[in-house]
């Protein structure tokens, strides 16, 4: 029974603060909309996709020992992508206004387990820009790596290209508003218990109770002011008579 009492309680209290819920839902959606469309500014990913393959295998013995060769290498493939030595180059290729340390955070490589497949992730403010970066970095490597390991297994699987209406990445917007309207919802009902819990005005017979732990033993209505107004009138008639 105290269960049901407290339930009803909560959805009556809810009801009662219903607007301040969902003015607070409303505001802090609208913030968080604000922030993501004009403030926050998108990010685009693209990526391009390297094979490590050995080009001239002649027999079954040798591909299998050159396969694992190359599972052995991707490692180290993984850690000359993003250094200055490939990433010099194509700062100047391109053009960029970067440093070799800003652009290595822009990249990201990685492969799946036991796959000799590379994928070389950009991400920037231009979903242009981040295509040719991408698409730059996996050519370099391609060209830099038979000098630097006297070994020439690279061949560029995909290219990055470029969209006709891309999308960001960052932020997401959608995701932004779902924990807006949960957070907007969370303040709305805590402010709503608090302020229940602040106010000790006493509203009802209910609180009184509370308030004495005594039981009621009667009450005391409310006349109308018609009402009072005639019972003095006709009372006064009655003394004068």
């Amino acid at each position: 029974m105290e269960e049901t009492i407290s339930l009803q309680e909560i959805v009556k209290i809810i009801r009662k603060r219903l607007l301040l819920i969902i003015i607070l839902t409303i505001i802090t959606v609208g913030i968080t909309a604000g922030i993501s469309l004009y403030v926050l500014t998108p990010i685009y990913k693209a990526q391009t996709q390297i094979l490590v393959n050995q080009n001239n295998n002649t027999n079954e013995a040798y591909s299998w020992s050159q396969m694992e060769t190359d599972l052995q290498l991707i490692n180290t493939y993984n850690v000359i992508i993003t250094s200055p030595v490939i990433l010099i180059p194509v700062i100047e290729k391109l053009g960029l206004d970067v440093t070799p340390e800003t652009l290595m955070n822009q990249i990201s490589v990685s492969n799946e387990s036991d796959s000799k497949i590379v994928n070389i992730t950009v991400v920037d403010s231009k979903p242009s820009q981040a295509v040719e970066i991408s698409n730059t970095v996996a050519d370099v490597f391609k060209e830099k790596i038979p000098q630097l390991m006297s070994v020439d297994n690279i061949n560029i699987l995909s290219s990055a290209k470029l969209s006709e209406n891309p999308s960001p990445i960052k932020p997401n917007k959608i995701r932004n508003i779902a924990i807006a309207v949960v957070i907007g919802l969370v303040l709305g009902i805590g402010l709503a218990f608090l302020l229940e819990l602040l106010d000790t005005t006493i509203k009802s017979e209910k609180d009184i109770e509370d308030l004495l732990d005594l039981p009621i033993m009667g009450v005391i209505g409310s006349i109308a002011k018609e009402k009072v107004s005639k019972s003095t009138f006709m009372s006064r008639r009655i003394r004068r008579n």
